[in-house]
């Protein structure tokens, strides 16, 4: 073996030990940290949606869990960010994904929705809220799907109908009339470090004279105080408002008390909190989230503005007038 041989094998060697380091050094503070997080048992959902008793002439919306909320406005049935596994993660083989488990069972099957859904929203690539193996189960020729700047790659092999992306401030409308707006929001959108062109939204949805704002995952912005000018009259805003502990998590994700400012910012007339109680990602009881939201609320003598406080809750968004009404005045 000469010299030049030799050097190469050190080379791997030396870039195989540090690569190896790094990967030790990032598993044991993650064993460290997960050490400080919540521990909840497994249950299921105490309230369950009663889609089959919704019609075309209602707007809904459920929380099936995390950030899966399931919509109807009248004649459309709309999906955001569908997490319906076990576990959320990295899938290795067919049954063996590395990611934490949810501890909230989501409120509905994937089958009780799957031929319902007319379109599909997708926040941004994080694979708490980009879950491959819950799209394709649902993927079908009649679904469509919005999603971020960069990331309908991901969905190449599906069977879903056309697949679009979104910049931010770009609006697209479906066949059946549905305006998506894609809004800001202040997060970050690789998957995995190499993702670095994945990017981000926040929708605002229209149809029929009713809008609805998802903000997908989104730390405190005023981004949402120029929304209430660029979108006024929403009806109702989907806010995150779990896995801001420790604080440095507070550069991605809002406070409960930020998501409460942040409503208030946008104008919105009803708040359904999301992503808490179904997946540990930091160190908070499960259960701080909706105790702040509603503390920050009831300050404000509005308690009764947040709407859905448990998986598997509902909400029917009150029509005082007709749709086409409601259209003309928000014109």
């Amino acid at each position: 073996m000469n010299g030049t041989q030799m050097w190469w094998i050190w080379l791997i060697v030396i870039i195989f030990a540090i690569v190896f380091s790094a990967f030790l050094y990032m598993y044991i503070q993650y064993l460290k940290y997960r050490r400080q997080m919540p521990k909840p048992s497994y249950r299921r959902p105490e309230v369950r949606p009663e889609i089959e008793q919704w019609s075309d002439d209602e707007v809904h919306i459920a929380w099936i869990g995390h950030a899966t909320m399931l919509i109807k406005i009248f004649d459309v049935t709309i999906l955001t960010d569908p997490i319906f596994m076990h576990r959320v993660g990295i899938s290795l083989l067919p049954r063996v994904v590395i990611g934490p488990k949810r501890f909230t069972a989501p409120a509905l099957h994937f089958k009780e929705v799957r031929n319902q859904v007319d379109l599909v929203l997708l926040s941004h690539g994080h694979l708490d809220h980009f879950d491959l193996p819950s799209l394709r189960r649902l993927s079908r020729p009649e679904a469509d799907v919005i999603t971020a700047e960069n990331t309908s790659k991901l969905l190449r092999r599906m069977s879903f109908g056309r697949v679009h992306e979104l910049k931010v401030r770009d609006t697209l409308e479906t066949d059946k009339g549905v305006r998506i707006t894609a809004v800001p929001a202040r997060h970050w959108g690789a998957r995995f470090p190499w993702n670095r062109d994945y990017r981000w939204n926040g929708y605002v949805i229209e149809y029929r004279g009713v809008r609805i704002l998802f903000t997908g995952d989104t730390a405190v912005t005023k981004d949402y105080q120029d929304l209430a000018k660029t979108e006024p009259g929403i009806d109702v805003a989907c806010m995150p408002i779990g896995a801001y502990s420790p604080d440095n998590f507070q550069t991605a994700h809002c406070t409960p008390e930020q998501a409460w400012q942040m409503f208030r910012d946008s104008g919105a007339r009803w708040l359904v909190p999301m992503h808490w109680g179904t997946i540990v990602l930091s160190v908070e009881p499960i259960h701080e989230p909706i105790e702040r939201l509603l503390a920050a609320a009831e300050k404000d003598g509005q308690e009764d503005r947040v709407v859905i406080r448990e998986v598997g809750g509902s909400f029917r968004l009150p029509l005082e007038e007709e749709p086409q009404n409601r259209l003309r005045q928000k014109l």
